[in-house]
């Protein structure tokens, strides 16, 4: 088998590239390669000055050959060892016309079929090319090992994605125990909140219970200076009804005066309010609007800055100083590297995450339809941009560990624009406007953020 090889190889080397038969007085020009001597002077008969080598396009800079007297024995002597191999083969075995019965003799590359003197002079191949056995089998041996290498190269390729699978599974796996992690400590910061809403109810629960004892205990002292001066008004009267009649007269004025000058009793009103513990809303809410109004947003290559490099899966951008020349586009971010989503929104509620990798300035928001991106004026709400700024700048932790999840939720009829912390669950900010016309996710990256990333994600 080796030897087979080896004998073809031979023969590959020394047919010639232009009518790819054994070379037949051999020539080598300038650049090395060799061919048939008529060959070579057919393909410069009309050329003048250059003269180009048909297989590496080398410029020769005359037309004078030089004849390969070596190379022209080897040829000879490979083709009369291939045709005795031939003849001994032919005499071996012959292949017949299953048709006609005669021995074939030509190939057709179009059908790819064995063809005997009546099946060549057919209308069938009228047109097609039809070459020598030898030719065809030389042929045909290098396309089966073109063949062969592709296919070796797709299993490769597939041994590679089977590779990845696993790696997917892996980083998957990796993905559940942070999402676990994570999890965890959301459950104990509820608890964290649940204990600290606990003792600050305690609190406002003894508070409010002091308070009321103090205005019982006002409101007992009040009653009891009431009783006593009650008393010493009734044992003064018991005492008058002792006196004389003129004395009895003239002291009743005064008695009666008393009387009716003695004020009601000061009673403190309290009123006790029952206590409750009252979640922060988005611990309910950021769930109903996550499920419920989500979008799944790619971004747009058209309205993308020069500086931003985006993902083929159009979910993600990161800054890359002067990765394309500057293009004149109206749609496209000119002064601020930033890119808006394919989708608008001109009603309802919506609401899509972002996750935020690395270090640097990011801004997320909407903006206008119509916002002038080609001008020099920063973004805000004044020009029809409502961007959420955000800086993360640390030298203790590595760039890949910064991982920043935001939540954005636009309610477009009651003009809100708010912004969640996923990570925490807590609410960042939010603005308040009245929103006339269609508005677009707006996405930024600060030119000093080489290593962020910002990728649009959905929720598990």
């Amino acid at each position: 088998m080796a030897f087979a090889n080896s004998l073809e190889e031979i023969q590959e080397e020394v047919s010639c590239p232009l009518c790819l038969d054994f070379l037949r007085e051999p020539v080598t020009i300038h650049c090395g390669h060799n061919f048939c001597g008529s060959c070579i002077r057919q393909r410069w008969e009309h050329l003048e000055d250059i003269f180009p080598c048909p297989v590496c396009l080398y410029h020769c800079a005359d037309g004078n050959v030089k004849v390969n007297v070596q190379l022209c024995h080897i040829s000879d002597a490979v083709r009369q060892h291939f045709t005795r191999r031939q003849t001994k083969k032919e005499q071996e075995e012959k292949l017949l016309c299953e048709r006609h019965n005669e021995a074939v003799d030509r190939f057709c590359e179009e059908d790819l079929e064995l063809l005997c003197p009546q099946c060549r002079d057919s209308p069938d191949h009228q047109y097609h090319r039809l070459v020598s056995l030898e030719r065809a089998e030389v042929s045909q041996r290098k396309k089966l090992k073109r063949r062969m290498d592709f296919l070796k190269r797709q299993i490769e390729i597939a041994e590679m994605n089977e590779s990845e699978q696993v790696s997917i599974y892996l980083q998957e796996f990796r993905n559940l125990e942070k999402w676990g992690k994570e999890l965890q400590l959301e459950l104990e910061e509820f608890h964290f909140f649940l204990r600290k809403e606990q003792v600050e109810a305690n609190a406002r629960l003894f508070k409010s219970e002091k308070n009321v004892q103090d205005k019982l205990t006002r409101n007992k002292n009040h009653l009891l200076s009431h009783i006593d001066t009650l008393k010493s008004l009734l044992a003064e009267m018991v005492e008058k009804q002792f006196l004389t009649d003129q004395n009895l007269l003239a002291s009743i004025k005064s008695i009666y005066s008393r009387y009716a000058e003695i004020p009601s009793p000061t009673v403190i009103s309290y009123e006790l309010k029952k206590e409750s513990c009252t979640l922060p809303p988005h611990y309910f809410s950021l769930h109903r609007m996550i499920s419920t109004f989500e979008e799944d947003l790619i971004l747009d290559l058209e309205t993308a800055h020069p500086d931003l490099l985006i993902s083929e899966d159009r979910k993600s951008v990161i800054y890359k100083a002067n990765l394309q020349d500057f293009l004149d586009n109206p749609q496209t971010f000119t002064p601020y590297p930033a890119v808006l989503s394919c989708q608008g929104f001109d009603g309802g509620r919506h609401f899509w995450r972002v996750e935020v990798r690395g270090t640097g300035e990011w801004f997320l928001g909407v903006c206008k339809e119509s916002f002038c991106r080609n001008t020099l004026m920063a973004p805000t709400p004044h020009n029809g941009c409502w961007p959420f700024e955000q800086s993360r700048r640390t030298s203790c932790i590595s760039d890949k560990e910064l991982v920043v999840r935001v939540g954005v939720f636009l309610d477009y009829e009651l003009g809100e624009l708010s912004f969640y912390n996923m990570n925490s669950r807590l609410f960042l900010y939010k603005f308040t406007d009245t929103f006339t016309e269609r508005l677009m996710p707006y996405f930024s990256i600060g030119p000093s953020s080489s290593t962020l990333s910002i990728s649009i994600v959905m929720e598990e």
